[in-house]
């Protein structure tokens, strides 16, 4: 079904896996192990037990480079694939979702502008799948083999006819958060719902946790974060927020380049800061020089 033969569909509910894709109307493609879960808790939540909804997580990687200490120090990379990939299928069964899908292409491979591979196997997902929206990483991400993931989803969305386009593509926080985006620019995702599933999603993930990455309290505290910092002159309309950048025009528009793109948001925050700078700006050196004589 895939080019990468080390491929994987996994399907929590035992089920056959091409009704299961079949049914999708949230899909994820994310980098790691546990990206899934960190960025897209949003949709997990909505999906959960939705008689009309259906999520699928897509890992694009295989986790062989992840740090590792504790009880995992002495790992080698197989062996971290495997915990791994175990942890991320425990998270499925938990939240439910219809499928997950695990591509294993290295993070090389990933990175590499001129191998199509992922981008091609990620094509074949969208095609199987036909989700409404389409969830992948922010181009603002520090996390290199974050942001090529996000440029080959974007690759391989451009590939699709019209007809089979997503109706929404949107870019999520994980290794940067989206809190510097003017708020005209941000998508919020309400992740209040089910606090204890939050929490178990992220507590799967033992290897990154003892191994001294304590991504499951750090996702939930910039959720709730995001919600009391939203907004400065009101109080908060719900305790837990993630932020998104709704990147369906350049998914769709290949004259469009995505560096053009970013850079147009970070424009956007640059000339808010000024702007409020420039209101509130302090006197003229002139002024301070003669009166401090």
């Amino acid at each position: 079904m895939f080019d990468n033969k080390k491929s994987e569909i996994f399907v929590p509910d035992g089920g056959d896996p091409a009704p299961a894709l079949a049914k999708t109307t949230d899909l994820c493609i994310a980098a790691h192990q546990d990206d899934i879960e960190i960025m897209a808790y949003g949709p997990i939540a909505d999906c959960f037990g939705a008689p009309d909804r259906s999520f699928t997580g897509c890992v694009l990687s295989d986790g062989a480079g992840s740090p590792r200490a504790g009880a995992y120090a002495a790992y080698t990379d197989e062996q971290m694939m495997q915990v791994r990939d175990s942890e991320q299928k425990s998270a499925s069964c938990i939240g439910r979702y219809g499928a997950l899908v695990l591509l294993r292409h290295t993070s090389a491979e990933i990175k590499n502008p001129r191998d199509n591979a992922a981008r091609d196997d990620i094509e074949r997902l969208l095609r199987l799948t036909a989700p409404h929206a389409l969830y992948t990483h922010n181009l603002a991400d520090k996390h290199s083999t974050h942001v090529a993931v996000a440029l080959r989803v974007i690759e391989a969305a451009r590939l699709l006819p019209e007809s089979e386009r997503p109706a929404h593509v949107y870019s999520m926080e994980v290794w940067r958060g989206l809190d510097w985006l003017c708020d005209g620019d941000k998508t919020v995702f309400d992740v209040s719902a089910r606090p204890n599933l939050a929490a178990a999603l992220l507590g799967v993930y033992d290897s990154q946790i003892a191994g001294g990455k304590h991504y499951d309290s750090a996702a939930i505290g910039r959720r709730l974060a995001n919600a009391t910092f939203f907004a400065s002159h009101g109080a908060d309309d719900c305790p837990s927020l993630s932020y998104a950048l709704d990147i369906t025009e350049l998914a769709f528009d290949p004259s469009l380049k995505p560096v053009d793109f970013i850079r147009r948001h970070i424009d956007n925050f640059a000339a808010e800061v000024a702007s409020n700078l420039e209101k509130l700006q302090l006197p003229a050196l002139s002024s301070i020089r003669e009166r401090n004589g």
